[in-house]
């Protein structure tokens, strides 16, 4: 993903700046002291939200929707990458997944593969609308961006018949 996305002010840092009022409730997101979350102050105490907790709704909102077959491993080394994390175990649910979270706001890259016969911007764009509403209500992040790729089609006839009798 693109620097250029989001805006240079919510983009995470590791430096203290000033906090910026988020809702009626005066909440605020800071910025996190890891490198890898999200914190909200809200004054009464923090909460911080991890970019592998952004990635699981992520995750979990495009399998809600009807033609998505699965979630698959994005680039070319994905696959070895994806096979040795079934061999030990891993957490399998972010597969295909990449996210890029900022202070307010984030960005989502999507891989996955779609049912046959379905018609795939239909999809594409009721999964892009169930992130940014899931993302949203669970984190308060604003998805600016889901970039989706239909990278594999899934034949529901293939998998039910055996090729050899």
């Amino acid at each position: 993903m693109s620097e250029a996305r989001m805006e240079p002010d919510a983009k995470r840092s590791n430096t203290p700046t000033a906090t910026t009022s988020r809702s009626s409730a005066d909440s605020a997101l800071v910025p996190a002291q890891q490198t890898d979350a999200v914190q909200l102050d809200t004054g009464q105490g923090k909460t911080v939200i991890s970019d592998s907790v952004v990635a699981k709704i992520v995750a979990a909102a495009a399998r809600e929707i009807d033609g998505v077959h699965d979630l698959v491993p994005m680039g070319a080394g994905a696959t070895i990458a994806g096979f040795a994390g079934r061999l030990a175990r891993s957490d399998q649910r972010t597969t295909g997944v990449s996210v890029e979270v900022g202070q307010r706001e984030a960005a989502v890259d999507l891989n996955m593969t779609v049912d046959y016969g379905i018609n795939i911007p239909q999809v594409a764009e009721a999964v892009r609308q169930n992130i940014v509403e899931r993302v949203r209500g669970m984190t308060g992040l604003t998805v600016k961006e889901v970039n989706i790729n239909a990278a594999d089609l899934y034949f529901a006839q293939e998998s039910e018949a055996p090729r050899v009798q």
